[in-house]
């Protein structure tokens, strides 16, 4: 199975309180979105974003520049039915991150809740850091959280890498400095306690 149609699967079966990464809201994400965007009128996508609240919470706070990326197209569907009317402001993008065309130097903040960790070859990778440096505008604002060194090694039947904030930071290399880390730990619907580690970087102003 491929990784659309395994994700078309996940989506389809599973309610969406009942996948391991649900939460309510997106605490540390909203707070290091606020820090990072510096105004309502910051482009801000959330990458892997699928049926998470993280765009209704972004939306109501009073952010207007929203896109919201993902692989399955019914997590997406499902996200925007949830929103209503306020779901037809938002950009919808369906797409593998690594090989979406996504416009140049456009966002202001990258985010990303546990999609990095399952990129497990150094192609896909790569792949991935090159659309981060595409996408984000020099100066702006990466936030990406995976597993930490405690967390599971394997997420919805595939197997994941764990990274510490150091090891996670050389994935992106020294264009992105690192701002901010911390940890977070996830209590799953099931009950059980995930450990995540996000890094916030800025973009070299000078990236090209």
């Amino acid at each position: 199975m491929d990784s659309k149609a395994h994700w078309e699967t996940v989506y389809t079966t599973k309610d969406p309180t009942e996948v391991s990464w649900y939460r309510p809201h997106l605490e540390t994400s909203l707070q290091l979105i606020e820090e990072a965007a510096g105004g309502y009128d910051a482009r801000i996508i959330d990458v892997g974003g699928g049926e998470s609240t993280l765009v209704d919470d972004l939306s109501a706070a009073g952010y207007r520049e929203l896109s919201v990326l993902d692989i399955s197209r019914t997590a997406l569907d499902v996200a925007k039915a949830r929103m209503g009317d306020s779901g037809d402001a938002v950009q919808w993008l369906c797409g593998d991150v690594t090989s979406i065309a996504l416009p140049r130097h456009h966002y202001d903040v990258w985010h990303d809740r546990a999609v990095f960790h399952f990129l497990t070859d150094a192609t896909s990778r790569a792949a991935y850091v090159r659309q981060v440096a595409l996408a984000v505008k020099p100066g702006g604002h990466v936030i990406v959280a995976t597993f930490g060194p405690e967390g599971p090694t394997k997420c919805s039947g595939l197997d994941v890498v764990r990274y510490a904030p150091d090891a996670l930071h050389d994935q992106f290399g020294p264009a992105f400095a690192l701002e901010k880390h911390t940890t977070e730990l996830h209590r799953t619907p099931a009950g059980s306690v995930q450990q995540f580690t996000y890094c916030y970087c800025r973009v070299a102003s000078t990236l090209t």
